[in-house]
């Protein structure tokens, strides 16, 4: 990987923005603040059953934050509702040491380096904390 927290595969992800915006008629959203830093990611959620159909999201915050908003747009639709706690789960393994995810989540890699900087750890990790608590409330509405 490119070095450090801004490398450029961070960079191009985060101008990327795959997913920004606003979904017309959501099945579930979450708002995730960091009081540490002041990012704040909305997840709005879009699903057919326990599948994602569209994902969207408006990030106020820095480029990793950002970036990582723009790696959950490009890789979640399609998936079930658990890809989200299950890629906050390879982020948190790789952040300790692990390898880096694979598969539909191998841009994840490009955070690597965040590794080295404990405090930036909640700025990656927070759409997918916002995305999982909007997948739980949709997921959870069509089940009543």
């Amino acid at each position: 990987m490119d070095g450090g927290l801004y490398g450029a595969a961070v960079l191009a992800l985060a101008r990327r923005a795959d997913g920004a915006g606003r979904l017309p008629a959501p099945d579930g959203a979450a708002t995730v603040d960091n009081p540490l830093c002041g990012d704040r990611a909305t997840v709005e959620v879009a699903v057919d059953g326990a599948r994602v159909r569209a994902v969207a999201h408006a990030v106020r915050g820095c480029i990793p934050c950002r970036a990582a908003a723009a790696a959950l747009g490009a890789a979640l639709p399609g998936l079930d509702a658990a890809a989200p706690e299950a890629a906050l789960a390879a982020l948190r393994a790789m952040f300790a040491g692990a390898a880096p995810p694979a598969g539909r989540w191998a841009e994840l890699a490009h955070f690597r380096p965040v590794s080295a900087h404990p405090s930036r750890h909640r700025c990656v990790l927070l759409p997918f904390e916002a995305a999982a608590a909007a997948l739980a409330a949709a997921v959870g509405r069509g089940e009543r």
